[in-house]
């Protein structure tokens, strides 16, 4: 005899499977929403203001109203311009000029004290300064100048030349019969103050007259024939003193009178 099948039993509470996973999801979603929701005040203001200012970029407001000019009120932060003079003895000598400013006669300006390019020191001396027009006595009022400026040259322990200029305007004196006698009788006088008053070694010097022969301005209008009536001393680098002159004077004629 058949066995009989047994009815398979109907499963009616399927749905709760179904039901479950939709209230997992459900609360995953709200759990999310929660997350999002919860956000950081300071994180969320700082990416504000970072976005409004990529945005609105901010202009600063001037503190004042009023117009000003910085260079009215405040002196400029200039840094000092270098001293363009390097060798300290020519600074020595320029203090020298300084100090005795108020007793030298003559225009202090016309004074010059330059480096060569031979690494020799020049000072030129206008004829004001040391003499009288037409005379070869030094000024008493430039004896401070060539006292200090003589224990320097000592210091130095360099050789020493001094050059007398003239102009081209002519002398006919008996104690100068032309201005090569004039311009070295100068440039002698200067030599034996060094030496006879102020103790400078006589091996160290030497005195030469160009007379016009190495003009520095024209000799064509009263200012340039001023420039051109100078006594210089060049203070030799090479203290064996056997620099050429034509090396360190200005282009012009080669004859010299030499004492």
């Amino acid at each position: 005899m058949a066995k009989k099948k047994h009815e398979e039993h109907e499963n009616h509470e399927r749905w709760l499977v179904s039901y479950a996973d939709f209230i997992t999801l459900l609360f995953a979603f709200f759990v999310v929403m929660y997350s999002v929701s919860s956000v950081n005040e300071g994180k969320y203001r700082t990416v504000s203001d970072s976005i409004k200012a990529a945005l609105n970029p901010v202009n600063s407001i001037p503190s004042s109203r009023l117009p000003f000019s910085i260079g009215d009120t405040k002196p400029k932060m200039i840094p000092p311009e270098p001293d363009p003079v390097s060798d300290p003895v020519i600074r020595r000598m320029r203090e020298i000029v300084s100090r005795i400013n108020p007793l030298l006669k003559g225009d202090i300006a016309d004074v010059k004290i330059v480096e060569t390019g031979h690494g020799s020191i020049m000072i030129s001396l206008p004829e004001s300064i040391l003499f009288q027009s037409g005379e070869a006595r030094v000024r008493s009022e430039a004896l401070p100048f060539l006292k200090a400026l003589s224990a320097i040259l000592i210091e130095m322990g360099r050789h020493i030349r001094i050059l007398g200029h003239t102009d081209n305007v002519p002398i006919r004196t008996a104690q100068f019969p032309s201005n090569w006698e004039l311009s070295a009788v100068r440039a002698v006088m200067v030599v034996r103050i060094f030496s006879e008053l102020y103790e400078v070694p006589i091996s160290h010097l030497s005195a030469t007259g160009f007379a016009d022969s190495k003009p520095v301005a024209t000799n064509d209008t009263p200012e340039g024939r001023t420039k051109n009536r100078r006594v210089e001393i060049i203070v030799l680098e090479n203290q064996a003193g056997e620099e050429s002159l034509d090396a360190l004077l200005p282009a012009g004629g080669s004859s010299a009178q030499h004492l």
